[in-house]
């Protein structure tokens, strides 16, 4: 270079300069595996995964005839409850001989009042009314005596009379004194109470010692045993309903007792609108009075399209079951009927061969992929994902 021209200065030395020749080398070079690795063609993606299939059984529906019966609700009460009341007054209770629970039969004593004092006036009146008679036997024979004397003209008509009424008087007092007498023999009678009808002894309020009123209460008996149900029912189920109907009644502890519907009531509750059917209870069951059970009253039997209970999955306040379609799960919404025992009814139609799902079922989605299995299979499994 002349001197006009002078030589460039380099901002790197050299070693520098072929440094950042072999990094830009080495740039171009990752760059372009890059581009060649993105335009490789989409078959040599990896496949999505894919969803394991569930292992289940499959089962067909089956026709069977089931009872129908109507569901009720009500309470268990006495078919008819005697109440026993004092009949006396002024009286103390000496003795009660009953206790709740106790059976009675028809004229058994069940307490008796201290009637001492009312004996002594039945006394008095029968000496009263032996005195009457008395009285009216002299009185009768004056009177003939007086008849017979007048046919001979020995009296006057006035004494005749006078006779007369002096019969009819004592006649009088004897009936009064018969009738008091009756009256007093009839209130010591009702000092021993007594059981008006065969039957159970539901609650007793008589006190040794207490003076009762006419009228006061002193027991409580259910009338030959009989006990009834008065289910509720409303007006829609009425017209199902027929005298003779039998009726299972379920019982507070797990127990079940049998009925018979007698009758209905003639008009609907005010305040509930719903009709009351009444059903006579079996006797010797566990049923007792004050009981509120639930009662199926059968009305006959029907066909019903069955499923197993664990075929059926309720979902978001809806019942579904899933069919087989080809290894694939496919949803249905149905409408569930009767239940019985491990079984349910099916009130929706089915499509026509549809094997519905049983063991399994309540892990399913529809869409999802299934694999069939024996039943023991599925169970052991317990919805295992293969």
């Amino acid at each position: 270079m002349s001197p006009m021209h002078p030589r460039p200065r380099f901002l790197f030395p050299t070693p520098t300069r072929r440094l950042l020749a072999v990094g830009a080398g080495a740039a171009a070079a990752l760059a372009a595996g890059w581009l060649a690795l993105a335009r490789q063609p989409a078959d040599d993606a990896s496949p999505a995964p894919v969803r394991p299939a569930l292992t289940v059984t499959l089962e067909q529906p089956r026709l069977l005839r089931w009872e129908q019966a109507i569901e009720a609700h009500g309470a268990i009460e006495p078919w008819q409850e005697l109440v026993i009341g004092a009949r006396t007054s002024g009286l103390p209770l000496a003795e009660v001989r009953v206790e709740v629970g106790d059976t009675v039969r028809r004229g058994a004593l069940l307490a008796r009042f201290d009637a001492a004092l009312p004996r002594l006036d039945a006394a008095q009146l029968e000496a009263a009314l032996a005195q009457a008679r008395a009285s009216a036997r002299n009185a009768a024979a004056v009177r003939e005596r007086m008849r017979k004397l007048a046919a001979s003209g020995a009296v006057s008509h006035q004494d005749v009379q006078l006779a007369e009424t002096e019969a009819d008087t004592s006649a009088a007092q004897v009936a009064l004194a018969q009738a008091q007498l009756e009256a007093k023999r009839l209130l010591l009678a009702y000092a021993e109470v007594r059981a008006d009808d065969d039957g159970v002894v539901s609650a007793r309020t008589a006190t040794p010692g207490a003076v009762a009123n006419p009228g006061d209460e002193l027991f409580r008996i259910i009338r030959r045993h009989r006990l009834e149900w008065r289910g509720e029912l409303a007006p829609s189920q009425l017209r199902q309903v027929r005298a003779g109907q039998r009726v299972v009644l379920a019982l507070p502890g797990g127990g079940v007792a049998p009925a018979v519907v007698r009758q209905e009531a003639p008009r609907l509750d005010p305040r509930t609108r719903l009709a009351t059917v009444y059903a006579d209870i079996g006797a010797g069951s566990a049923a007792r009075a004050g009981m509120y059970a639930s009662g199926r009253i059968g009305l006959g039997s029907s066909a019903a399209v069955t499923v197993g209970a664990h075929s059926v999955v309720v979902r978001d306040g809806r019942s579904w079951i899933f069919v087989a379609d080809a290894g694939v799960a496919r949803a249905l919404a149905v409408t569930v009927g009767r239940r019985q025992g491990e079984r349910s009814e099916i009130l929706s139609p089915l499509p026509p061969g549809a094997r519905v799902v049983g063991q399994g079922a309540a892990f399913l989605k529809d869409g999802d992929r299934v694999h069939i299995a024996p039943a023991r299979t599925a169970a052991s499994a317990g919805g295992a994902r293969s």
